[in-house]
């Protein structure tokens, strides 16, 4: 999706935000992809938490934006949190027009990011001796660890590993740690872990330590900058102005 045409609304990429430096700066380094994959684009970081700029303050002297939720599953914070502050926002500026877009997962191509970050690791994707757990952050949503889930299912049909399963790193079980060791147990050649996350921090760093302790034989990388992810945020945004454009001529 190139376009060099500067009359389009910003994009505000919306982040979970953490305290440590590393998480912004993978957001900094994907947002930086997308930006020279759409020349002319006016892209712009918020974060929910722990990090400046806000979304109110990401959307400061515009009058329309796409904001697109940084996440990789549908939950609280892009149901509730974000729409809340969406609405926070427009009460006190009504003529400011804004088009909500999707998350970034389900998509079919964050299996080719989580099967890349897997081969830059040394694991040969389909590889019929690996058993591949995929890690996500988990969430006290049923519905968003139930995407994970499905991912799973999806991935182990897709490919011919021994078997590909969830494990969730909070608020969901199996931990990444339970499933390594489960797999192991049940006679799995090789454990590996595939963490479906965005940004390094608190949640990968566990889940490298426990799942290498635990007996997993490699730890790929989170999903970060991965050209795959470039092309689903310029999908996501797409989509949005389509569906903003629709609405505002239907």
């Amino acid at each position: 999706m190139q376009s060099r045409t500067t009359d389009r609304p910003p994009l505000i990429a919306v982040a979970h935000g953490s305290r440590d430096p590393r998480a912004a700066a993978a957001v900094e380094a994907l947002l930086h992809a997308v930006r020279l994959a759409e020349p002319g684009l006016d892209v712009r970081t918020a974060y929910l938490d722990h990090a400046p700029p806000s979304l109110p303050q990401a959307l400061s002297g515009l009058d329309q934006a796409v904001v697109l939720p940084l996440l990789l599953t549908a939950a609280y914070h892009s149901r509730v949190d974000i729409p809340a502050a969406l609405r926070e926002t427009s009460a006190r500026r009504p003529r400011l027009h804004i088009a909500y877009g999707d998350t970034l997962g389900p998509h079919p191509l964050l299996i080719a990011a989580l099967e890349r970050r897997l081969t830059e690791a040394g694991v040969t994707p389909g590889d019929p001796e690996t058993a591949v757990v995929l890690v996500s952050a988990g969430s006290s949503d049923a519905r968003a660890n139930a995407v994970i889930t499905r991912m799973a299912r999806e991935w182990a049909r897709a490919r011919p590993w021994w078997s590909v399963t969830a494990a969730f790193a909070s608020a969901a079980s199996p931990t990444p740690a339970q499933e390594v060791v489960r797999l192991i147990r049940t006679g799995a050649p090789k454990v590996v872990v595939a963490p479906y996350l965005l940004a390094p921090g608190h949640f990968s760093d566990k889940v490298e330590r426990d799942t290498l302790e635990a007996g997993a034989s490699v730890v790929a990388g989170v999903l970060g900058p991965a050209p795959e992810l470039v092309a689903i945020v310029q999908e996501r945004y797409g989509q949005a102005v389509r569906r903003s454009t629709a609405v505002a001529t239907a």
